[in-house]
């Protein structure tokens, strides 16, 4: 099998409150410095290289005026992060895309989905299903077109009228990549593993927010840190123990919104060589 690698490419900052929205309330009392205030976080997609075709792991976030405005204050998008900008700095271009997997369908993760011209959309079949009618509290996280019918500007999500074909459990996407079901931050989301020569890498979208969210809580008998952000509450502490197995090392753990992450890329631009 060719030997495959993974190229981490940040999108963009959303930002967030870590103590209601990375944190369950019952771990703060036994954590430390845990900021009540909002802080930036990157979005990460991933592109994977060397396979049958290449595979980019989830397109990342929307530009600022529409991130900012419609979704999390002071998110951004700076002059030359979208996925579209990245993939021309390493001479790619979105065209050059065979597949993409989502993780899940939230608007951070799935934007400029009608300039990938050649790809094949991937995503859970839950998920999807649920993007297309969700609760009105998830609104906004899919960009429902009920949460825009006054706007001034139409807001149209950017999945509208692109073919996803759709998978169930466990599945192979391409040779050495497959996706495995990881539900609790959204109904249907799944994570995507990698096989490459440093081990098999989890893409795990945000059913793992940070690394901090695989780390017990021993004063509580917690075997992990669960977030504050969730669907359901139950699958999402199922999910992180199922990865923390299945993972042969933490640092095979790739959150999306990891900021270690971005300092990780600058010593090691790709993992798996």
């Amino acid at each position: 099998m060719k030997s495959l690698t993974i190229r981490p490419i940040n999108t963009g900052f959303v930002t967030t409150v870590p103590k209601e929205y990375l944190y369950h309330h019952s771990t703060i009392a036994y954590l430390k410095d845990v900021p009540d205030t909002r802080i930036e976080m990157p979005v990460f997609a991933f592109l994977v290289e060397g396979g049958d075709g290449l595979l980019l792991i989830d397109t990342g976030m929307a530009w600022t005026e529409r991130a900012g405005r419609y979704h999390h204050p002071g998110s951004r998008q700076p002059e030359g992060m979208s996925i579209i900008e990245q993939l021309h700095k390493i001479g790619r271009k979105p065209s050059d895309i065979d597949i993409v997997v989502f993780t899940h369908m939230h608007w951070d993760h799935v934007y400029y989905m009608d300039r990938f011209t050649r790809a094949v959309f991937y995503a859970n079949e839950t998920e999807y299903q649920f993007a297309l009618n969700p609760i009105p509290l998830y609104y906004k996280s899919y960009e429902h077109p009920k949460l825009y019918e006054n706007a001034k500007e139409k807001i149209v999500r950017p999945f509208e009228g692109i073919p996803v074909k759709t998978v169930r459990g466990e599945t192979e996407i391409m040779r050495g990549v497959r996706v495995f079901e990881t539900p609790g931050h959204s109904p249907g989301h799944q994570s995507v593993e990698v096989d490459t020569k440093d081990g098999s890498y989890i893409c795990c979208g945000d059913s793992i927010f940070i690394l901090d969210n695989i780390k017990p809580v021993p004063e509580i008998a917690y075997d992990l840190t669960p977030p504050g952000r969730y669907a359901d509450i139950v699958a999402a502490w199922k999910s992180i123990e199922l990865q923390k197995k299945r993972a042969a090392r933490p640092d095979l753990i790739l959150p999306c919104h990891e900021k270690q992450l971005l300092e990780l890329v600058k010593e090691k631009p790709v993992l798996g060589v």
